[in-house]
């Protein structure tokens, strides 16, 4: 066995870890990992890091709330770098971001954030709204807001949000039959959103349903 399989640790007994989103594949966060970080996630499916300020290992959430689950932990090709392929609850950064990755390196070399709700609105919205949209639904459910409409169909359960979902059909029909093509994308949307409720409610991620749509597509 060569060195390049198994996974080398570094002078201070650390290696490299990304954490990417495994629906989007939007990278969330960059860390570092002992052997016994790399074995806890490896056994419970949580992430788990080395914090080398705090010199301690942490589990990714367990004071926010802002989780990692691992579905694929793979290693590069010199094995000095491991990636992890999660499906991250809330924003994976300690700003509050989805990612760590939220500003742009100016040509001057000043790391600038992408300017406001104007400029994120004329970004071109992709998956990464329903993963994203999904995290704040786990979040809602885990942490009910007072006055939260998600809050409240997710208190009445599985027979209401199975109720809203044929609702939402049923509109989206209606407008294809009747109505103009941007009332259809409307209700297009609340269909999207409320079948979204219900898989975060069944403790579904997105992820699996483009994996699903992935594997058909092949």
């Amino acid at each position: 066995m060569s060195d390049a399989d198994t996974i080398r640790y570094d002078a201070a007994g650390l290696v490299t870890v990304v954490a990417q989103d495994a629906g989007t594949g939007e990278v969330l966060m960059v860390a570092h990992m002992t052997r016994e970080a790399l074995e806890r996630t490896l056994a419970t499916g949580q992430a788990w890091y080395w914090s080398r300020s705090r010199r301690q290992l942490w589990r990714k959430g367990e004071t926010s709330g802002h989780t990692q689950r691992v579905l694929e932990v793979r290693g590069d090709c010199d094995g000095d770098a491991i990636l992890l392929k999660v499906e991250q609850t809330g924003a994976a950064c300690h700003t509050g971001h989805r990612s760590c990755f939220y500003r742009n390196v100016a040509p001057d070399g000043r790391l600038v954030e992408e300017g406001g709700a104007q400029a994120q609105a004329a970004r071109p919205a992709g998956p990464e709204i329903l993963t994203e949209l999904a995290a704040v639904l786990a979040e809602r459910r885990r942490a009910p807001a007072a006055g939260s409409y998600t809050a409240g169909l997710f208190a009445e359960g599985l027979a209401r949000l199975n109720e809203k979902v044929m609702e939402e059909a049923a509109e989206v029909t209606r407008a294809a039959r009747k109505e103009t093509p941007g009332r259809l994308v409307e209700e297009a949307a609340d269909l999207w959103f409320h079948s979204l409720a219900l898989l975060v409610y069944q403790g579904i991620s997105p992820s699996e349903v483009f994996a699903e749509l992935a594997r058909r597509r092949r």
